[in-house]
């Protein structure tokens, strides 16, 4: 096609203008010109949260993460996808996971997944007596014994967000997460992009109709054109679904922050160097390599921080249990590594503009409470997603995120159990933490607040681009 004259002209002046505005805003503002101030459907701003976390939680947390207890977690990798035929598993060998041999695991772990504490067993078996000893009748048929052990896990799974079967598979092993890090693995393309667009598309609530800015480079064929229609839509939700989808993004968001900033730049027969990847970081995040979405990414982030540093504050009094022991079968380590864990939390509870849970499911009981369930449901629905995952490195970090995630949506929604273990002569709580779920919102949060240090970091080198 032939321009006129005219035209061509006032497409250069359209040219330069765009390119001065490239010019007079550096990289660094690209990325993040939009992720300061307050935070949507929060009371708490950015700036906050980078001089909490990155001064005084950070490092406490890691310290923390490094202690045996919250190392090894346990993970059956070798599950099927329920959702579609997976030929597409990762033969790099940056996405190998090397599991533990039996030696490397401390006893105290593999003895008690599900106990606190040295004597919990001796209690348990003094429990079996007296009950035995007031029973009518003790002999029970298999058949009720049976519905009886259904009861108890449907009690169990009424309360979950996630799929938690990994404890008791026998294809479950045990990972030591600092020698599995979570990074670059060069898993991507169509494969991995399924696996997002299953999780936002089929769980998030959002009518096919209404088209989602996607991500990776189709903004640049015109689906930019698609950001507004939907963040109508999303607006025009109730303030559960905003909130959930931006939790899956905030999810999304940190997990690509985590493979930036630990990208393989330097592979040789000698040695694998993985540093940080500015320009990786660009592709994910700057506004105008990704038609604005960048820094909505990032604020999203922000705000699953709020929701999982919230979790870890209303868990406090369950920590604070006299019982609960951080049991690995090293006494003096275990004690001292339980009193980082409630500095951690204590320091957590001192956070001045907390997320305020109880505007969530405030409405109409019944409707409230469907809404929960829908959500819940969905959440567990991702938690399956992460067995489709073709890269057992970023399948063993996923499923662990997911589930720390879940972890702390069960830890909001249980207030009134987690009041409970306050007060005296009150039976048994019905709220409990297993093993598993206690490593994995821990974890699942210091993978979170790593991500706000790395964005310090990402700044900085952003700056040089000026």
């Amino acid at each position: 096609m032939i321009m006129s004259v005219g035209r061509l002209t006032v497409f250069a002046a359209f040219l330069a203008s765009i390119t001065q505005v490239s010019l007079s805003r550096g990289a660094g503002d690209r990325c993040f010109c939009q992720v300061t101030g307050n935070l949507d459907d929060c009371a708490c701003d950015v700036e906050t949260i980078d001089a909490f976390n990155n001064d005084q939680l950070f490092p406490k947390l890691q310290k923390l993460l490094e202690s045996d207890y919250f190392r090894f977690y346990k993970v059956n990798l070798d599950k099927p996808c329920p959702f579609w035929t997976d030929n597409n598993q990762c033969g790099m060998s940056s996405c190998a996971v090397h599991p533990c041999s039996p030696n490397e695991v401390p006893e105290g772990i593999k003895s008690s997944n599900h106990k606190y504490s040295a004597d919990a067993n001796t209690q348990d078996v003094d429990c079996e007596k007296l009950e035995h000893l007031g029973a009518v009748d003790a002999s029970l048929s298999e058949k009720t014994r049976e519905a009886l052990q259904n009861w108890n896990l449907h009690d169990d799974e009424s309360e979950r967000f996630c799929v938690i079967d990994d404890v008791e598979s026998p294809d479950a092993q045990y990972v030591d997460l600092l020698l599995n890090p979570e990074r670059f693995t060069g898993y991507k393309g169509p494969a991995a992009w399924q696996i997002w667009n299953s999780i936002y598309e089929e769980n998030c609530f959002k009518p096919f109709t209404v088209r989602r800015p996607v991500y990776p480079q189709v903004f640049h064929s015109g689906q930019g054109k698609d950001a507004p229609a939907f963040y109508r839509w999303l607006e025009g939700q109730c303030v559960e679904k905003r909130a959930f989808y931006r939790l899956i993004s905030g999810l999304h968001s940190s997990i690509n922050i985590h493979l930036s900033a630990r990208y393989l730049m330097d592979d040789n027969w000698f040695h694998k160097k993985w540093s940080h990847n500015v320009s990786e970081f660009q592709q994910r995040f700057d506004s105008e390599l990704t038609a604005g979405e960048g820094p909505k990414r990032l604020r999203n982030l922000y705000f699953l921080y709020l929701i999982e540093l919230r979790a870890l504050a209303k868990a406090l009094p369950f920590f604070q249990q006299s019982s609960f022991q951080l049991y690995t079968g090293q006494p003096q380590k275990d004690q001292a590594h339980k009193e980082l864990l409630l500095e951690v939390l204590r320091l957590a509870d001192t956070f001045p503009l907390h997320f305020n849970e109880n505007s969530l499911f405030a409405g109409d009981e019944k409707e409230a409470g469907k809404l929960k369930e829908d959500i819940r449901l969905s959440f567990k629905n991702i938690s399956r997603i992460m067995d489709c995952v073709g890269c057992f490195k970023c399948r063993l970090w996923g499923k662990l995120q997911t589930q720390g995630l879940g972890t702390a949506l069960k830890v909001l929604f249980s207030r009134r159990q987690i009041e409970d273990l306050t007060k005296p002569n009150v039976p048994r709580a019905a709220f409990q933490l297993n093993r598993q779920e206690i490593v994995s919102i821990f974890n699942a949060f210091g993978r979170i607040s790593t991500s706000i240090k790395e964005l310090k970091n990402f700044r900085s080198m952003l700056a040089d681009f000026r």
